[in-house]
């Protein structure tokens, strides 16, 4: 049996994985777990996956790395399924696996759109957050490191990169001369002409410097489409999850960014239910939507993690937490929808994927052509809506 790696959680994890099959990929009857700790659904389902790759694989190695490795150690390592663990902040270092170490490759065609982590960490201390406990402090990839490793996937015939981070606009606060995330986005920019797409995935409003606010409103090879750690829509509530931005800097924001790139997609991280929040705190969170027009979003029910502040602070009911969330995602989907049907009779190019769909620029769901090359950027001008995707 050859390795097999199960990624659970954030796309940065997806991209970790997928370097773990390189660097493990000579390794017999190896299964790896590389988990999330986000909430406690996560960890939960860390554990089923642990559980269910042991019953299909009852001879093979099991090991647990990921987030939850970190966060829930004991809890993991006791269980009868997992025979080792190996920590977050080494998951990547070959000793740790007793593997020869290997130059960084990227096999050829292996993706459409390429993930590429350019941080880990983070310095903040949101009081809901579990995440700094599970991958330690901020630390940047060097930006000729950031770069090459581009330039490594274009070549090998990715259409598209997303920049990927724990904390991704904190990149670069610890190398030589705290360069801002615009600065790495540029070099990539002229480093690599031949690049048609470059994305971002989450980042916080607050660390946008200008350089990276004037690309995304003249860059065209800088997707339209944008995910901001927004959390809430109450500035109370944002206060006491210890976040760094106000609403009217988040509106302040958006209307900048909007002004020079009028088509910019935008998406959220929302929380609903945090602790102390009122009818009225919540109600602000319906209206960020509305106002901020936000087509992409993920909710996040609630979720004490042991050893947060927030976790220590008076809980509502689960099934006030959960009828919130849901109230977030409907507000979210009649957005979206309308936003798709402003979509329609507009030339779309859309990304090529192995599913028959594809995405566009700003990150709408396209039903493609049966046939169409896989990694090909083609125009389409849909006019229907099917299933939530525009055909």
């Amino acid at each position: 049996m050859a390795v097999q790696v199960a990624s659970l959680g954030c796309r940065m994890n997806l991209a970790e994985g997928e370097r773990l099959r390189a660097l493990l990929g000579g390794a017999d009857d190896l299964v790896v777990v590389n988990s999330c700790a986000v909430t406690a659904e996560a960890v939960r389902q860390t554990r089923q996956t642990i559980r269910r790759l042991r019953r299909a694989n009852p001879d093979a190695r099991l090991i647990v790395t990921g987030c939850a490795a970190e966060t829930d150690r004991a809890a993991l390592a006791g269980m009868s399924e997992v025979d080792g663990l190996v920590g977050n902040a080494g998951k990547l270092d070959p000793r740790a696996w007793n593997v020869p170490a290997v130059p960084p490759q990227v096999r050829p065609g292996a993706y459409t759109r390429a993930y590429v982590p350019v941080q880990n960490g983070c310095d903040h201390a949101c009081t809901f957050c579990i995440i700094p406990q599970g991958r330690g402090p901020s630390r940047s990839v060097p930006l000729a490191e950031a770069v090459a490793t581009v330039a490594r996937h274009h070549a090998a015939g990715a259409a598209e990169v997303v920049l990927t981070g724990g904390d991704l606009t904190s990149w670069g606060h610890d190398l030589p001369g705290a360069p801002a995330l615009g600065t790495l986005v540029a070099e990539i920019l002229r480093a690599v002409p031949g690049l048609p797409r470059l994305r971002l995935s989450s980042v916080d409003g607050i660390e946008l410097d200008p350089l990276l606010c004037e690309l995304i409103g003249t860059e065209p090879r800088l997707m339209p489409h944008l995910h901001l750690s927004l959390q809430h829509g109450h500035d109370l509530i944002l206060k006491r999850m210890k976040r760094r931005h106000t609403m009217a800097q988040t509106h302040a924001l958006v209307a900048a960014l909007r002004a020079g790139r009028p088509d910019l997609a935008l998406g959220a991280d929302l929380i609903a239910g945090f602790p102390t929040e009122d009818e009225t705190m919540h109600r602000a969170s319906l209206a960020a939507i509305a106002e901020l027009q936000l087509v992409h979003a993920h909710i996040f029910p609630f979720s004490p993690r042991p050893g947060t502040p927030a976790a220590r602070m008076p809980q509502l009911p689960r099934e006030v937490v959960r009828a919130r969330a849901a109230e977030l995602r409907a507000a979210v989907a009649e957005v979206r929808l309308a936003w798709l049907h402003s979509l329609r009779g507009r030339a779309l190019s859309v990304l090529a994927e192995s599913d028959g769909t594809g995405h566009a620029e700003n990150f709408a769901q396209v039903r493609l052509a049966p046939g169409t090359p896989r990694g090909q950027i083609v125009t389409v001008i849909p006019d229907r809506i099917v299933e939530g995707l525009l055909a």
